[in-house]
């Protein structure tokens, strides 16, 4: 599934797509230096594990592995970009009723929310997860579309492609004509990557207590 950013490039808004023909995973396999045909392919390895019942409490969604000199791994992260507005039900109710070749335009207007996709959702698990892979000698890698990675700075002044120079390797596709297809990736630290991702300033006190004046409501009784 895809949606259209305010400049009208596609956005990927299902992480499924980022799995077309297995493109980004060959492509960071082709970065860390893998054999094409020694690489495997693991999904949703547990990550950590509940302290209160043992049981996995969180997953790495890709490790691409090879085993040519000894088992070497990399964990890959897809971030899809969330949308705002109206829920999916009526969509998805209009397409179980129509009987046309194409699917019907969708019924309600609907925008990127780049605020929850990043630092809502993403920088928690680069946060958690980096640490650990960076003290185990591996790295994690963050699967993002290009507008996705525009709303967070894009591309660095002089971008890194020295695995040794970070802890987060950025695979920055692009949709072509429905396709997609490698644009840009750059190795970044986590902390770089943690700024990228928060990009915002507190407000100040007096505009923050202007906008509440604006929105603040008398409490109603029982």
């Amino acid at each position: 599934m895809i949606s259209r950013s305010v400049a009208g490039e596609p956005v990927i808004v299902c992480p499924t797509r980022f799995e077309q023909d297995g493109m980004v995973t060959r492509w960071l396999a082709e970065i860390v230096g893998f054999q094409p045909d020694d690489v495997m392919l693991a999904r949703e390895v547990p990550f950590m594990r509940s302290t209160t019942t043992g049981k996995p409490a969180g997953k790495i969604d890709l490790v691409i592995a090879s085993q040519h000199q000894g088992l070497r791994w990399f964990g890959l992260e897809v971030q899809a970009v969330y949308f705002s507005g109206a829920g999916m039900e009526a969509e998805f109710m209009a397409l179980r009723q129509d009987r046309h070749d194409q699917p019907p335009y969708p019924l309600h207007n609907r925008r990127p929310d780049w605020r929850s996709s990043s630092a809502k959702r993403l920088m928690p698990q680069l946060r958690i997860k980096g640490p650990t892979l960076r003290r185990w000698h591996s790295k994690i890698a963050v699967a993002v579309d290009r507008p996705f990675f525009a709303s967070i700075g894009g591309p660095s002044a002089q971008p890194s492609q020295d695995l040794d120079a970070g802890d987060v390797v950025w695979l920055v596709p692009e949709l072509r004509d429905g396709q997609l297809v490698r644009d840009h990736w750059e190795v970044q630290t986590l902390e770089s990557s943690s700024e990228r991702l928060l990009a915002a300033d507190a407000v100040t006190r007096v505009d923050f207590e202007r906008v509440l004046l604006q929105k603040l409501q008398l409490l109603q009784g029982e």
